[in-house]
């Protein structure tokens, strides 16, 4: 018999936009930004709140870019910003070359390209010389900037993670790694956590929707599909901006 769950709602009046993950897709980012304006003023007045789930940074072209967007956007009292595992891995990369190292392998390499790294420079240096050329190139704004994100988000009955939860552990007492990073315990465990748990991290083809979490990572740097969850009252929906890749010339 399936599992019984409670219906989630946002309190009366508000209205909430959740941002997967970015990871340099400044594109996307602008043009999901414009439908979801679009889709905010058809809907009418309420007090909107948009939410970015982390991980704005690495493995696309635009992270500096994009973390300048956000720090725009987020001088507004209607914007937050979460805290993601690539911005986590960024800020120990400087501090630390076992951590640079890892950092580099999955998309820190591209990030430093938009700071301003030569890619010949990247080539001939090693770890001390890339964390040294990361303290001159990444703003101190920035640094701040990621310092400062959240960790996790409520709104009425709705919990907005980067990754997700660790099952049957108090929102006040989840660390901030399994937040950040944690997949399979959370994934498989299909009860209701007290909330209804939106997060990011984990990539699949189209929102993944479940009873007790609804997932919105679709893989914006390699699909070119950047996906928003809307929520008001007990209803939500998504928006989404997709650019298809273009096909290369014949020879």
């Amino acid at each position: 018999m399936a599992l019984a769950v409670p219906v989630a709602r946002v309190p009366q009046g508000q209205r909430v936009y959740a941002v997967g993950d970015i990871h340099g897709r400044l594109d996307l980012f602008e043009q999901l930004l414009q439908r979801i304006q679009a889709d905010d003023t058809a809907r009418g007045p309420a007090d909107t709140t948009l939410i970015l789930l982390g991980d704005l940074i690495d493995r696309g072209p635009d992270s500096r870019a994009m973390v300048d967007r956000a720090i725009e956007l987020a001088q507004s009292d209607n914007v937050r910003v979460l805290a993601g595992n690539h911005e986590e891995m960024l800020l120990v990369s400087m501090e630390n070359d076992e951590a640079l190292r890892h950092f580099l392998r999955h998309g820190g390499k591209e990030t430093l390209f938009s700071y301003g790294l030569d890619p010949a420079e990247y080539s001939r240096s090693t770890l001390p010389d890339l964390r040294e050329r990361m303290a001159a190139l990444v703003p101190g704004e920035h640094i701040a900037f990621f310092h400062a994100m959240e960790d996790h988000i409520v709104i009425g009955d709705y919990l907005f993670v980067h990754a997700g939860i660790r099952p049957g552990v108090p929102i006040g007492d989840q660390t901030t790694s399994d937040l950040r990073w944690i997949r399979r315990e959370f994934l498989d465990h299909a009860e209701w956590h007290g909330h209804l748990v939106v997060h990011g991290h984990t990539i699949t083809d189209a929102p993944d929707i479940q009873p007790n979490r609804i997932g919105i990572d679709t893989g914006a740097y390699a699909s070119g599909r950047l996906t928003a969850l809307g929520i008001e009252g007990e209803a939500h929906w998504f928006v989404s901006a997709e650019i298809t890749p273009e096909a290369p010339s014949p020879v």
